[in-house]
């Protein structure tokens, strides 16, 4: 699938839902992006632009046994592997934009209160924020580094993540494996051994 960059256009602050295990199901572990892309809003899959390392890495750290490819959309048994772990996506903005730099910081404040308002209500083990940038702005931790926060949001523990966008050029799939399998053995997704 493709898509001509005036279709793309067409997908300019169209939402994309929350991928979350059904109400009542676990939620360990709620990965967080800064806002769709416009490709992710046209396929109505999160991190779904070709190039974008977030499921790769996936596969690499042990999260995912099989790969997926959301390019082209992801499949419900793409999105049902990922509930029954008890893995969720979200974002701190909902409105899909060609670049995160497109967001202003009131928009990533706001968008950091609607997430803590759901982490609340669903209470994931762990919350895995990827993008070390907005995650300051969101969330007035002008300091914050990768790794885990010292604070938690209520009971989850929080991470920050490196963000898999093929534009945060000095991480790799295997950094980024390292990093989101990290905070999967915290979610209790991974066995306490670290990956390779």
């Amino acid at each position: 699938m493709g898509f001509t960059r005036a279709e793309l256009e067409s997908f300019r602050d169209v939402e994309v839902p929350d991928l979350l295990p059904a109400a009542g199901q676990p939620l360990r572990l709620l990965f967080v992006g800064i806002n769709p892309g416009l490709w992710t809003a046209a396929t109505q899959s999160h991190f779904a632009r070709p190039g974008n390392r977030f499921y790769p890495a996936l596969l690499r750290a042990g999260i995912l046994t099989s790969a997926i490819d959301p390019a082209a959309g992801m499949s419900d048994e793409d999105r049902d592997v990922l509930r029954r772990q008890g893995i969720g996506i979200t974002n701190v903005v909902a409105r899909a934009t060609a670049r995160a730099d497109e967001l202003t910081a009131t928009e990533l404040r706001e968008g950091g209160e609607r997430l803590r308002a759901l982490v609340a209500d669903r209470r994931p083990g762990v919350v895995a924020v990827a993008g070390v940038t907005a995650y300051r702005t969101a969330f007035g931790e002008p300091r914050a580094t990768v790794g885990e926060q010292p604070g938690r949001w209520g009971a989850s523990r929080v991470f920050v993540v490196p963000n898999p966008s093929g534009l945060n050029a000095h991480e790799t799939i295997a950094t980024l494996a390292r990093a989101y399998a990290e905070a999967a053995r915290a979610a209790g997704v991974l066995g306490s051994t670290p990956e390779p």
